[in-house]
């Protein structure tokens, strides 16, 4: 008797470690960040590197297990997916695979009786919340990344910081909108970034994003940029809509985006801001369908 649990266990970690560990490698890590990436002695990593543990050439050839071998060390590699990401994202293709498919097929070799009996397995939501979090947590790292190394951002942070936040796909309050904790401030001419992003940490680049959505917007990311009037004719001269809302009315924010927006004919990526007056500084807001898109704009533009 064998479980498919022990497929997974003698067939498919073994292959899929030894493809990250080499994948790692190629992207020139060290084998202690080989290791510590994928939560495995340093000896392991050697065994594998010398093919000294046999791998499933099946499971090794398959289309999806390459694309995420790829997929998982980009991100480990550059740091924009957690080890927590990268976990799930494997456990994920391990659930599809066993779900009459390949892990199945390996299943029903090592105990032929199964392939005439009528066995479903059941597989992990692909949807779960736990993926969708840290695969939002990974898409403001990235555009993160867009902006601490662009040229002048700096100058673009207002006085009471900067944020890039993301939501998830159903967001409604700022728990479901991931950001970084303490702003992104300039430091001696340089955008500094805190932390690591995380939910719940923006009150008010949320709350705009959220304000938007509320009107029926598609937008899913959203960052605050100091307002300048050349700097919005540069966004309408690259294409992208620019919308002024009321920055007096900021205790009915929903209702104030949303006269602004109501007549809008607005591009997916757009600026909305707001020209300030009496204690409140001056905003733009560009919004967008991810991190990376609004913080690759706003490099493109400037």
């Amino acid at each position: 008797m064998k479980f498919i649990e022990e497929v997974v266990v003698e067939e498919f970690l073994p292959t899929i470690r030894s493809l990250l560990a080499e994948a790692l490698r190629d992207r020139g890590l060290t084998q202690r960040e080989v290791a510590d990436g994928l939560g495995i002695s340093q000896s392991a990593v050697s065994k594998y590197a010398h093919g000294e543990v046999a791998h499933n050439e099946a499971i090794a050839a398959d289309d999806r297990v390459v694309e995420l071998v790829e997929r998982v060390a980009d991100g480990l590699a550059t740091g924009d997916m957690s080890r927590v990401q990268a976990l799930v994202e494997i456990e994920v293709l391990i659930r599809q695979l066993e779900d009459g498919d390949l892990l199945a097929e390996v299943h029903e070799d090592a105990m032929p009786e199964l392939a005439d009996a009528d066995i479903d397995f059941s597989v992990h939501d692909p949807d779960s919340r736990i993926r969708q979090t840290e695969q939002v947590r990974s898409s403001v790292r990235r555009g993160l990344r867009t902006l601490t190394s662009m040229s002048g951002f700096a100058t673009l942070i207002p006085n009471v910081g900067s944020n890039l936040v993301e939501c998830l796909p159903e967001a409604t309050t700022v728990d479901d909108v991931a950001g970084v904790p303490g702003r992104i401030f300039d430091i001696k001419g340089r955008a500094t970034v805190p932390a690591e992003p995380e939910f719940g940490v923006s009150e008010h680049a949320a709350s705009v994003l959220l304000a938007t959505r509320s009107h029926g917007v598609d937008v899913s990311a959203g960052l605050n940029i100091a307002y300048d009037a050349d700097l919005i004719e540069d966004f309408e001269a690259a294409g992208y809509s620019t919308v002024e809302f009321d920055s007096e009315a900021s205790e009915e924010l929903a209702a104030t985006i949303g006269d602004a927006v109501a007549d809008a004919d607005l591009t997916e990526t757009f600026v909305l801001y707001q020209t300030g007056s009496y204690g409140i500084e001056p905003i733009s807001y560009v919004l967008g369908p991810d991190a990376p898109t609004v913080a690759s704009v706003v490099r493109d533009v400037v």
